[in-house]
């Protein structure tokens, strides 16, 4: 998997850069911290769209109106889940002695390149397994309740590594670079 993951980066690499760091996100539904408060708003905001589509299509009243409601609900219940998996599934991380590569992307590839020099903040959580995420700049203040909607619209936040194992040992490795301390030889 290791030289998968390489050969999915190495096209945007630049002459004499080599990768020094390739993984992948935990792949599968994943449950976050932010769904303590989302999923029990979420299942309010579906029952009472589907009640409100009920009572007004009992009542005679024009009730396609909450249909809308109703699908967002849903999709906000369940979907939402399958299409970050999907998201995560799609998205690989490389870091090279100048940069850290986050290609990701469903239905068309997005490349973002983070210049390591350049990090002005730099944050790790680790679990007690040791994966976690790296955080790579300044966290925007809705970014810990969009946890795992960075693909939604609008929900635009810092680059980050997240969900990655030994979260630890990829930091070290970031902060050594940043440092000029990790020689590398290609």
């Amino acid at each position: 998997m290791h030289q998968n993951l390489q050969s999915e980066l190495r096209s945007y690499l630049n002459p004499g850069e080599g990768l020094i760091w390739t993984g992948k996100p935990k792949q599968g539904v994943v449950f976050r911290s932010a769904d303590v408060f989302m999923i029990p708003f979420t299942v309010l905001w579906c029952g009472f769209a589907i009640f409100w589509v009920i009572m007004a299509s009992e009542a005679g009243a024009f009730a396609l109106f909450g249909i809308p409601f109703v699908l967002v609900g849903l999709f906000l219940v369940f979907g939402r889940f399958f299409v970050d998996a999907r998201v995560r599934a799609k998205t690989v991380y490389g870091i090279t002695q100048d940069r850290i590569l986050i290609k990701s992307g469903v239905f068309s590839t997005t490349l973002n390149s983070v210049s390591i020099k350049n990090i002005s903040h730099l944050e790790y959580q680790e679990k007690s397994d040791r994966s976690g995420s790296i955080l790579l700049g300044p966290r925007s203040p809705h970014q810990r309740w969009s946890s795992g909607m960075s693909w939604w619209p609008g929900m635009k936040t810092a680059p980050q590594l997240e969900l990655i194992k030994d979260v630890r040992n990829v930091y070290n490795k970031i902060t050594e670079l940043q440092r000029g301390d990790l020689t590398v030889n290609f």
